[in-house]
């Protein structure tokens, strides 16, 4: 695609879920897809007539077994959020540039053990809790920009 065919694709409309643990760090997740080291939070797309807290909700449920019960959503991000996804991996399903998301921060209110990656949707090899400036290191390039923005919203970088 040439730069100005990318230009005129949208973006499609996401959420993310930043879990916190009591102590303050971060829910990351390794990308089950992906071979060398790619960490990060859950995310998904919003589906027809759900605001972005139910879509954070529901990622949250399928991506990691935790549900609407054992947390506790403390806000959501100000703005929407948008980042392009790289060159090689466009046109994103076809047709997205990249997303724009809105992010919910939330806290798990129930124990670690909860968490289930194979619950439904097998997003995640392996999960641990980081750091904000830990998980700015492990997450692939072209999303470190979106995460810092959000943990510095939310008083976690």
């Amino acid at each position: 695609m040439t730069p100005e065919e990318i230009a005129r694709l949208p973006y499609r409309p996401c959420v993310g879920v930043v879990l916190t643990h009591a102590d303050g760090r971060v829910f990351a997740g390794q990308r089950a897809d992906m071979a060398e080291p790619a960490w990060q939070m859950p995310q998904g797309g919003i589906d027809k007539g759900e605001t972005p807290v139910e879509a954070a909700l529901r990622e949250l449920r399928e991506e990691t077994g935790v549900g609407a019960e054992h947390v506790t959503v403390l806000r959501e991000t100000a703005e929407w959020l948008p980042y392009d996804l790289p060159k090689e991996v466009l046109p994103y399903r076809g047709k997205y540039r990249g997303q724009t998301q809105k992010w919910v921060l939330m806290r798990l209110d129930a124990p670690d053990d909860l968490i289930d990656l194979s619950h439904e949707d097998v997003e995640f090899s392996d999960w641990r809790w980081m750091r904000g400036a830990d998980l700015l290191a492990e997450i692939v390039p072209f999303k470190r920009e979106i995460y810092a923005a959000v943990l510095r919203e939310f008083g976690l970088a």
